[in-house]
């Protein structure tokens, strides 16, 4: 069985070990276009998430993992305001990252749910996260939960 909880500040150094795989994983698949793991964990803290409080980590871990860290998301909320679309609530998924071993069991899928209804319990109106094009797996996660395109950002390279 699988538990959601919200992060602890104990649960740092795991989410420090996960939040430096998700960034390896982008910089292998991409490295023309992604920092470095360890650039990105020089400039980014999981920790100002827990501290933030429009910040929410949740972890999932369970008895048959032996009470280990299999997989977190974190996200926070502002309002959104644009110069071209109404004000709105909204809620931005940012890490997201479950263990290989542990993929196509549907934790992923819960630790989404669970962020989405933090979000609404918290009056957020809509849901965004960017994903890139080669991460297929999430994309195809996140449509079947719903999701949606947006916005088209397109990229062409002149030199």
């Amino acid at each position: 069985m699988v538990t959601i909880r919200l992060a602890k500040s104990s649960d740092l150094p795991v989410l420090e070990q996960m939040m430096y795989e998700l960034h390896n994983e982008h910089h292998l698949a991409c490295p023309q276009h992604f920092k470095s793991a360890q650039a990105v964990m020089e400039e980014k803290r999981i920790s100002d998430y827990l501290e933030s409080p429009e910040g929410l980590v949740f972890v999932a871990f369970g008895d048959h993992y032996c009470n280990y860290c299999i997989g977190f998301v974190s996200g926070h909320f502002a309002d959104l305001v644009s110069s071209v679309s109404k004000p709105v609530l909204m809620g931005s998924i940012d890490e997201f990252y479950v263990f290989p071993s542990y993929r196509g069991q549907g934790i992923g899928t819960q630790l989404l749910q669970r962020i989405e209804k933090e979000f609404e319990d918290y009056g957020v109106q809509q849901l965004f996260v960017e994903v890139w094009d080669f991460n297929q797996p999430a994309i195809k996660l996140y449509q079947k939960l719903g999701f949606g395109h947006h916005i088209h950002c397109l990229r062409k390279g002149i030199r």
